[in-house]
């Protein structure tokens, strides 16, 4: 695919370029009724999902950064860590404890989830949805104030190597029309089945370990 060539254009011009590109058939993106087509998603999250934290850690150790105590750190690490933000491919959740940065390889690699994840949505016949990413990088000083206040947090995280991000699962970025039209609403269920078989293609196409989080509701993943 050559979506991430060249300058970034509108939402709705990157969803109309994948049909275009996909070979899908374009759809009338109003209110009438979405059509789905051919949405198996995978048959149990936790199976197809399952890479265990140290699993997560050593790879994040062999390609990431150290660890970094405080957030002023990661400024001087330029070219080492990329700045993500809110863009065409995904939305960002206010991150209370993480910051925007990850090594060049997971950056790429979010990107790619949002391309595809809008890929499939156009060639399933459904609107436009972007993935949330709720947690990213975490400093020393992060996961410190993170575990006072949830103590199942891990002090040896895998965030902290720049490797690593969530997304959500139970909350997508509705994309809306840019001329007004109302758009018709896909369930967030709908969207997790659609989430999971590209994540689950990317997963064995070995770019990542993926761990499917119950609790905080989002796919843990891990660039390879």
């Amino acid at each position: 695919m050559n979506y991430m060539k060249g300058a970034c254009g509108t939402l709705f011009s990157l969803f109309f370029s994948l049909i275009v590109f996909s070979g899908c058939k374009e759809k009338d993106m109003s209110m009438k009724m979405n059509e789905p087509r051919n949405i198996k998603g995978v048959i149990s999250y936790k199976r197809s999902f399952g890479d265990l934290n140290d699993v997560h850690l050593d790879v994040a150790k062999k390609i990431g950064i150290r660890p970094l105590a405080s957030r002023a750190e990661a400024e001087g690490l330029d070219g080492k860590l990329v700045r993500i933000k809110p863009c065409e491919y995904y939305a960002m959740d206010s991150l209370t404890h993480s910051i925007p940065f990850l090594i060049p390889r997971a950056s790429a690699l979010l990107d790619t989830i949002g391309v595809n994840f809008l890929d499939s949505l156009a060639c399933k016949g459904l609107n436009p949805n972007q993935v949330i990413v709720t947690s990213v990088l975490r400093t020393e000083d992060d996961v410190k104030r993170l575990r006072r206040q949830n103590t199942n947090a891990s002090a040896n995280s895998v965030h902290a190597y720049g490797t690593t991000f969530d997304i959500s699962y139970c909350r997508f970025r509705k994309v809306e029309d840019p001329d007004g039209r109302p758009m018709q609403d896909v369930s967030s269920d709908t969207l997790k089945l659609v989430l999971a078989e590209v994540l689950r293609d990317l997963r064995k196409a070995d770019r990542c370990y993926i761990k499917y989080e119950l609790k905080q509701g989002c796919f843990h993943i891990t660039t390879r």
